[in-house]
């Protein structure tokens, strides 16, 4: 056994150690931040490296307010793509709702960005020290620990202990499992997704997401000339296509430009497909022992309103404030992602509707609606891309204020 820590009431003489399983971008979060507070940080990832699968991430300033706290917000910021303009529209090309950078940065002190998971990652890498991350590396929880043991997690060849362990394995969980397992796990979304990534010169756009009958499209500039561009639709779970590609062309060739022209730059291998899942009932709590759950193992949702990076962001954060009273990250956390997933399984419901009546009511009342209230669709995240963290440089902001 690798004794990584004992365990007291106050923080031990040496470096207090963590073992985070999992190297997503919650978890590579809660490496930094703790390891900023002088913790000494393992990362165990199962994959063989730490790149992620072609696709990018939208960060709302509630998240990039997070990544503030360990320095990369700005960076983040730097090498992000920035949505700009865009909307709504539905297949014909008809904008059903306008939206823009300046709105959304006025309404809630920040921009909405978009980049390459590889670049997060990359980025946060950077800021934990070499040794910090084994990939390869399977990982299991032998043993949550208690106030008096420090919790155990097994890896080949031995066991490690540890002050803390940070549970970021993922929508599937096998930590969650061991906590809580009367829990019944995640449940189908009712929808299938396509990811691509790719470059295609030449072609300028309004970043947009386009809702038809039971379908979804988006399409958004990337800063380094790639497009990044997702699909969704209604489908039975473990549904697949020999071609995904020709998958796509029957159901969104015909929709308006630029689908065409990203479809017929894809090939067959550069499409991801992935069924959607979530956690109907929210657990009874984010921790157990001295484990803390941080993202899709705590709380997956749809990506309705591309808030499950962050919301893991924002976990790993809290918790690194909170990681001498893991309660107290639990009555931060819970409440807040429980209302986040709650919003995103509604509007993927709305966003899903194939009825064609409920599809004509709908488009009516969000093109009316916006008429009349142009910020409806960034109305939407009040709530939600305003939060600001606990720990500078915004917790003078925060004093006296409800998360």
């Amino acid at each position: 056994m690798s004794a990584l820590s004992e365990t007291s009431a106050q923080p031990p003489a040496r470096a207090s150690r963590a073992v985070v399983v999992g190297g997503g971008i919650g978890g590579l979060t809660a490496a930094v931040a703790l390891h900023q507070r002088g913790w000494h940080v393992t990362v165990l990832e199962r994959a063989a490296s730490l790149a992620p699968v072609g696709s990018a991430i939208s960060l709302a300033p509630n998240s990039l307010r997070a990544l503030d706290v360990i320095g990369a917000g700005d960076e983040v910021r730097d090498l992000a793509a920035w949505q700009g303009d865009g909307g709504l529209r539905t297949p014909g090309g008809r904008w059903l709702s306008r939206t823009s950078a300046a709105e959304a940065e006025a309404r809630f002190g920040g921009p909405l960005v978009l980049l390459h998971r590889a670049t997060l990652v990359a980025t946060l890498t950077a800021r934990l020290p070499p040794d910090a991350v084994r990939t390869g590396t399977p990982a299991a929880l032998a043993d949550p620990g208690a106030a008096g043991r420090p919790a155990r997690v097994s890896i080949p060849g031995g066991e490690l202990e540890a002050d803390l362990v940070v549970a970021a394995d993922g929508i599937h969980s096998a930590t969650r499992r061991t906590l809580f397992p009367g829990h019944p796990g995640p449940v189908y979304s009712g929808f299938t997704t396509w990811r691509i990534v790719l470059p295609l010169p030449g072609t300028e756009f309004a970043s947009h997401e386009t809702w038809g009958r039971g379908r979804i499209w988006g399409s958004h500039p990337l800063k380094d000339g790639r497009v990044y561009a997702y699909a969704a639709a209604t489908a039975p779970a473990g549904e697949r296509a020999a071609d995904e590609r020709a998958e796509l062309l029957r159901r969104y060739g015909d929709w308006h430009r630029p689908v065409p022209e990203i479809l017929a730059a894809v090939r067959p291998e550069d499409v991801l497909r992935h069924d959607v899942h979530h956690l109907a009932p929210p657990l009874p709590a984010f921790h157990r022992g001295r484990v803390a759950l941080v993202g899709d193992a705590a709380h997956a949702m749809p990506p309705s309103l591309g808030q499950g990076g962050n919301q893991a962001i924002e976990d790993a954060i809290v918790l690194a404030h909170h990681h001498a009273d893991l309660p107290a990250y639990s009555a931060a956390r819970l409440p807040r992602t429980t209302a986040v997933a709650r919003k995103a399984v509604r509007t993927a419901r709305l966003t899903m509707t194939a009825h064609p009546v409920a599809v004509a009511l709908r488009d009516t009342a969000i093109t009316a609606l916006s008429a009349a209230a142009p910020a409806l669709l960034l109305r939407g995240f009040d709530g939600i891309a305003d939060w600001r963290p606990p720990q500078p440089p915004y917790a003078a902001v925060e004093a006296g204020r409800t998360r």
